[in-house]
């Protein structure tokens, strides 16, 4: 087997190498039942101690008490953009939406299709390198709900306070940032996150909201359509991605073990201050893209100051076993995504690569 490599991808991204050499060792035989959790049913009582702990353990790590319940969906956030408001919104009391890169903008895409999408801010005519500020908000009293998009990837920005909304329901999509800092949870009533950034690999959503809210889809809608589906049935309407949620069990279980929250929170600042001081102390030749007020501290984005630099950065950088540091097609640049499971030293090879390329190439 060859050396593991430092993976910057922005997801599916790095998982904890402690969680996949635990899922290794239990992959023949999950807790003596002589069946791969592969295999295992989803009805079995194995499975449902997983099922159960995982949640407990994200409720416990976001200090939310018994009003709040976890939900499993699939479809990535990508089918919760259509979900959200399908479930919640209408003409009346339409969702509104803060614009502040492309997921966001995505989400609000499918509240315009059903009819029920307006727009309480948006930074998209300044490139999206910031997030809205809470005087630019215009939140509409009868909004069904405001929606942010809690840490943008593709533009490495980041919200570093809770808006406040006058009492409309506040919405998240936290998929790139989900318990990656200590946070203000319990005043979102509904967050969700694609998990395949920070929290396991692709097809699950985790979805954590206000039981009173889950309870309200309409009834017209197509039963695997409605949260309230989920709520009923605790996530085992249908056969879940057991193993996509197994995972995610393992790796919330990882992050209780090395000091929550407040250690992830601390870990995740320090690695992305050490990326940002070599793209501040370049005099110019790395330039980032996102103001210094809405950094990302998961997405690390930056351009060289010569773009025909590019290529020849990706490919030396991979060289060095730094791989996923090319930048979304449309930003163009690198993003580096530093995400909790991103040892120190993999950030430190990187910012000592990105020193020395400057060096070489200034």
């Amino acid at each position: 087997m060859n050396e593991r490599i430092y993976n910057f991808n922005p997801g599916p991204a790095i998982l904890p190498e402690d969680v996949l050499k635990e899922a290794q060792r239990e992959l023949l035989n999950f807790h003596g039942t002589g069946m791969s959790i592969l295999e295992i049913s989803h009805r079995d009582p194995a499975y449902d101690a997983v099922h159960q702990q995982v949640k407990a353990d994200i409720k416990e790590l976001m200090s939310l008490g018994d009003d709040y319940e976890v939900v499993f969906t699939a479809g990535g956030a990508s089918q919760s953009f259509a979900l959200i408001p399908l479930n919640f919104a209408s003409a009346e009391h339409p969702g509104t939406y803060a614009l502040s890169g492309s997921f966001s903008e995505k989400a609000y895409e499918e509240a315009v299709r059903l009819g029920v999408g307006t727009v309480a801010a948006s930074t998209k005519e300044g490139g999206y390198v910031r997030v809205p500020t809470q005087e630019e908000m215009r939140i509409d009293p009868n909004a069904a709900y405001l929606h942010i998009c809690l840490n943008n990837t593709i533009y490495g920005t980041e919200y570093h306070n809770t808006p406040k909304t006058n009492g409309v329901p506040l919405f998240a999509d936290m998929s790139s940032d989900i318990l990656s800092r200590p946070w203000d949870f319990g005043s979102y009533d509904f967050i969700y996150a694609g998990v395949q950034k920070n929290l396991g690999p692709a097809g699950v959503v985790l979805n954590v909201a206000k039981k009173s809210l889950l309870e309200k889809s309409p009834a017209e809608l197509p039963t695997m359509l409605r949260y309230s589906t989920f709520l009923k049935n605790d996530s085992l309407y249908n056969t879940p991605p057991v193993f996509a949620i197994y995972l995610v069990g393992l790796t919330v279980r990882w992050i209780k073990e090395h000091g929550g929250l407040s250690a992830m929170g601390e870990s995740n600042a320090k690695k992305a201050a050490l990326l940002y001081d070599v793209i501040d102390s370049s005099d110019g030749f790395y330039q980032g893209h996102a103001e210094k007020g809405s950094r990302s501290r998961m997405n690390v984005t930056f351009r060289l100051s010569r773009e025909s630099l590019t290529a020849d950065f990706v490919a030396a950088a991979k060289a060095q076993g730094l791989s996923g540091i090319k930048g979304h097609r449309s930003v163009g640049g690198m993003r580096a995504s530093i995400y909790n499971a991103m040892p120190l030293a993999g950030v430190e090879k990187l910012a000592a690569f990105m020193d020395d390329f400057r060096k070489k190439n200034r």
